[in-house]
């Protein structure tokens, strides 16, 4: 038993009161082999990560201009997680199943809603559209990237392409602009919610 699952795989790195948690389909068995999130230097997430607006902050605190593999769990420090819909790791994505959403689904659902994170980003439609099914009880299938109409509560969610080789449709350059739209939109959360605890502060003053 490895991380609290009967079987080896990715840790999931998550705290309450994150600003961001990224979310993935499942591990490959190379990341799980590794033990790093997005381990294969031919996966564009932390090249185009490292290029955007979304880790500048992170990348000034630590001195360095990119950052890798190394830097998953590190990240927790600076209000960013990670975990996936299917804990179950297997060699692509392809060979999961629909029970398995509906078997894991559910339970990133209660992950999530025990630490409440501001955002939680998944990658790729696919990713989203099994978790929208099997833990939202949404059948659409007209989703789209960007920010998502439903929520969880004060969680908002959000979709950004899938940074996998095998959706070379999004070359780097267009996974950079989705990681600095990210950013945009975790600030706009930011002071938003800002703006609500305002509301309800002025709510109670006296006139």
């Amino acid at each position: 038993m490895t991380h609290g699952y009967p079987f080896r795989t990715l840790p999931d790195y998550l705290r309450p009161r994150l600003r961001l948690v990224f979310v993935g389909i499942n591990p490959s068995v190379y990341s799980v082999e590794r033990g790093r999130y997005f381990a294969r230097t031919t996966n564009r997430f932390w090249p185009a990560f490292s290029r955007s607006r979304l880790s500048a902050p992170i990348r000034a605190a630590l001195g360095r201009s990119a950052l890798g593999p190394g830097d998953d769990r590190g990240l927790l420090r600076f209000g960013i997680g990670f975990t996936d819909v299917v804990k179950t790791p297997s060699r692509n994505a392809a060979a999961l199943r629909p029970k398995d959403f509906d078997t894991w689904a559910p339970r990133l659902r209660q992950r999530l809603a025990r630490v409440a994170p501001r955002v939680v980003c998944f990658h790729g439609i696919t990713a989203y559209r099994a978790f929208a099914r099997y833990a939202l009880d949404s059948d659409r299938r007209d989703w789209t990237l960007g920010a998502q109409p439903i929520g969880m509560g004060s969680v908002r969610l959000y979709v950004i392409p899938n940074p996998s080789p095998a959706n070379a449709h999004f070359p780097i350059a267009a996974l950079v602009e989705w990681y600095d739209r990210l950013a945009a939109f975790l600030e706009d959360s930011h002071a938003a919610g800002h703006r609500s605890v305002s509301a309800r502060i002025s709510r109670r003053l006296p006139m």
